[in-house]
């Protein structure tokens, strides 16, 4: 491996960086994509898609009426860059990024340690 195929770009979040290398023009740590704004957890429920991961998790909506707590969950899709290659039933970090297609505006940074 030669320099520039090791060197890891700083995203300016406190991630770990990948330990394999890619040359997707969309990964944040060796392409040109930027991360900004909202920064989410959740699990991976679907890896059929090429480069593309849904990701849900589940979080609690107050309901005045009967004061009571509902359990909510939401699915975002997600670019997967082959450095990461997160699979189903893996725990990510997604943060928000441009628009990558119609759905996509997220890309995983981090596969999270249980």
């Amino acid at each position: 491996m030669t320099k520039a195929e090791n060197k890891v770009r700083n995203i300016g979040i406190k991630v770990n960086p990948p330990k394999g290398t890619c040359n997707d023009v969309n990964c944040p740590f060796h392409g040109r994509l930027k991360v900004r704004g909202r920064i989410f957890e959740g699990v991976v429920v679907s890896d059929r898609a090429k480069k593309t991961v849904i990701v849900q998790w589940e979080y609690y909506h107050y309901i005045p009426k009967y004061e009571r707590y509902e359990r909510r969950k939401t699915k975002i899709a997600a670019h997967n860059p082959p450095c990461i290659d997160a699979k189903k039933g893996d725990l990510v970090r997604i943060a928000e990024c441009r628009p990558l297609s119609k759905t996509k505006s997220f890309v995983v940074i981090e596969k999270v340690e249980r």
